[in-house]
This record gives C-alpha cells, sequence and structure tokens, in this order.
C-alpha cells in the first residue's frame, strides 16, 4: 500500500486482484454508461480559485454528519458483493472506516450480514435498506439493525426496477461464482484471492440467508432478487419506513428538486444527491450539475449529502463547495478493498484526506465550515 498514491492505484491493483465478473460489477455503469461518465467530467469541468499568502498553517478537515463527528467529510457508500471483492470484505471496510473516524454503511446485498459485521466492530455503522416486496422480510431487516445499534438507515429509493448493466449479463455474473471455465481460469489467475474466499464466513448473501425459500443454490436467490425489487414502491412506503424505523433515517437516490422536498418533508434527516453511480438511468444529469438547485430547496431543513463520481479529495471539496454537508464515497473505496482489504480502503481514506487537506491549503482554506462556492471559479 505504500506506493499507492492515488484512488487510480489502487484501481488498477483491484483490477489485478479481483476475478473479472466482480471487478467489472464495480466499474460497470447502466447501458450506454452516459450517466457514469457525465458523473466524472462534470466534477472535472469545475475549477479552484487559487489563493496565496494566506496562513493555512492550522487546518482541520473534520466537520459532522447527521449531528455525529467526523474526521473528514465523507462517509462510505453501500455496495453490494463487498465480499467478492476481498472475504470478508464487509468487515474489513467498516473496520478501516470507524478508525478512520468515519462512517461505514452496510448494503442490503452484502456478502456479511449485519450480525456478522456488528460482532466485528465495536461501534455502530449505518445500514442501507431497500423495500423489496415482501414486507415481512423488510421489517426483519429493519429489527435486525436495531438490534446490532445500527445508527442511520440509508433508504435507497432509485432501484424500483434494476437498470441493465451489459457486463454483468456478459460476464454471467453469480454470487457464488458459477463454476465454468472461463470463471475457474480467471480466479486461477488470482490465488490470493481464492486462497482467502475459501476461509470467508460466506459465499453468498449473508443477509438473506434463510431466508430464500427452496435450496438456496445461486439460481434460486437470484431468481428471488429480481423479483423482489418493487416498481410498485411510492411515498406511502417511506411513511411506512419512517413508522418502524425511529432513529435517524437517509434517503438516497434524490436527483429532482421536487423529490427533494417531498422526503424532507417526509422525516428524511438527511438526503443523498445520487443517480446510483451511474447503475441506473441512463441519460440522467450529473449528481453534481443537480446538488446546488436541491441544497437551495432543502439545506435549511434536511441535510444533503452528495453521491456520485468522487475519485479524490479534490472531488469532495467540489461537492462542498456547492453546497452537500459530506460525500458518500463508493468506487473510491472499494477499490482499495479489492487492492488490499481493510489497509487498501485505510488507504483510499487516507488519500482522500491528504488530497483535501492539499486543496483546502491551497485555496486559501483552514476549516470544512470555510468551504462555499468562494473556492470555485
Amino acid at each position: 500500500m505504500k506506493t499507492m498514491t492515488c484512488i487510480e492505484d489502487l484501481r488498477q491493483a483491484a483490477r489485478r486482484r479481483v476475478p473479472r465478473a466482480f471487478f467489472d460489477y464495480v466499474e460497470a455503469g447502466a447501458y450506454s454508461e452516459q450517466t457514469l461518465r457525465a458523473n466524472r467530467a462534470d466534477l472535472e469541468r469545475l475549477t479552484f480559485r487559487q489563493r496565496v499568502l494566506v496562513d493555512v498553517s492550522q487546518r482541520d478537515t473534520a466537520t459532522t454528519i447527521l449531528g455525529e463527528k467526523v474526521s473528514l467529510p465523507i462517509a462510505l457508500a453501500p455496495i453490494g458483493l463487498g465480499g467478492m471483492q476481498w472475504a470478508n470484505g464487509e468487515i474489513h471496510a467498516c473496520r478501516a472506516a470507524q478508525a478512520a473516524g468515519v462512517p461505514y454503511t452496510l448494503a442490503t446485498m452484502a456478502i456479511c450480514s449485519i450480525e456478522d459485521v456488528a460482532e466485528a466492530v465495536e461501534k455502530p455503522f449505518w445500514f442501507q435498506l431497500y423495500v423489496m416486496k415482501d414486507r415481512g422480510f423488510v421489517r426483519s431487516l429493519v429489527e435486525r439493525a436495531l438490534a446490532a445499534r445500527c445508527s442511520a438507515l440509508v433508504l435507497t429509493v432509485d432501484l424500483q426496477v434494476l437498470g441493465q448493466r451489459h457486463v454483468d449479463v456478459k460476464n454471467g455474473l453469480s454470487v457464488p461464482p458459477a463454476l465454468k471455465l472461463r470463471n475457474l481460469l480467471d480466479m486461477a489467475t488470482k490465488p490470493g484471492w481464492t486462497r482467502r474466499m475459501l476461509a470467508a464466513k460466506r459465499w453468498t448473501f449473508g443477509n438473506l440467508a434463510g431466508h430464500v425459500k427452496g435450496q438456496q443454490g445461486v439460481r434460486e436467490v437470484a431468481d428471488w432478487v429480481s423479483h423482489q425489487f418493487d416498481p410498485a414502491l411510492n411515498w406511502n412506503d417511506i411513511e411506512w419506513v419512517r413508522s418502524i424505523w425511529p432513529g435517524k433515517l437517509i434517503i438516497k437516490g434524490i436527483l429532482d428538486v421536487e423529490d427533494a422536498r417531498i422526503a424532507s418533508k417526509a422525516g428524511a434527516t438527511a438526503i443523498v444527491v445520487s443517480n446510483h453511480g451511474g447503475r441506473q438511468l441512463d441519460g440522467a444529469p450529473s449528481t453534481i450539475s443537480r446538488l446546488p438547485k436541491i441544497v437551495e430547496a432543502v439545506g435549511s431543513q434536511t441535510e444533503v449529502l452528495f453521491d456520485g463520481g468522487v475519485r479524490s479529495g479534490q472531488d469532495v471539496m467540489r461537492a462542498l463547495a456547492l453546497g452537500a454537508r459530506g460525500c458518500l464515497v463508493g468506487r473510491a473505496y472499494i477499490y482499495g478493498l479489492g487492492a488490499g482489504g481493510e489497509a487498501g480502503v485505510a488507504t483510499a481514506i487516507d488519500i482522500l484526506r491528504k488530497e483535501l487537506s492539499v486543496t483546502m491549503a491551497l485555496t486559501g482554506t483552514t476549516s470544512i465550515d470555510e468551504v462555499d462556492e468562494r473556492v470555485l471559479n
């Protein structure tokens, strides 16, 4: 990890160390990947206003998110299949986040279960929830999150139907990987990954264990999941979730000003301006292009977090400058997980911290509270 100087270094290392189907799963966007590309391109168009001869000898990247102090304004976003990037990957990522002083979000479609992670770490973490057709199962997930003392519920609302990622279809993505010749040959070239996976707690979705009826093989689980995303999901369901979850509620997947206003009135503690990392509605606008109007509409009532395309501390600074309270970081940390497990995630967080601190210094900024549109050209 000592030679990793940027997130792209971690990405290249993960590409070498993680089987192709699982690396591609992280990389992929929906359909033509127009929105995936827009997230990055629109962030990079924002340039900074360089300031000089300002005393920046004492800089602090700490702030608060949801009223809790964080060492820098990020949280690790929910990403499914983390345990297929590195054995017991969700546990490793959560440990790294907690050691660094930032929140970690466990995905519904994680490999390690809520209980697996809770038993392995010392502090509460966030849990991400999909409202599936089986409301009894959803209620049980919420109850399990409460029992695990999860400190926030991240309700993802932009996956009523699944946007197609062509590469996953072509790769025949499955969990655990199907024992086909191509997969076996690929895994043979990643002996470290294979060795670690043989000793892993789980090889399939931990939060679904014991719930899917029948043999619970790859096909049964995949079929159940594919039929559980609910196209009938609506704001009444958000009220229902609010009625069974007494804690902090983050609504993730907001891209429209009117939806932001409704989410705020529905009792969201925070919203995440997100297009699911370009993995759902292809042709949707970039998240950074929508952020300012959403902040203007609800920022005084509800915390606004940002998601989509963050690959550097400079990107974090850009989102803060346009009004975000903090950023959910996804691919940037998952590359670190694939590259080196807990140490890789810690390296990713440290890279973002250092880049943010240097960017603050060169824009004449000493604290996160000072960051606003004046740091941009």
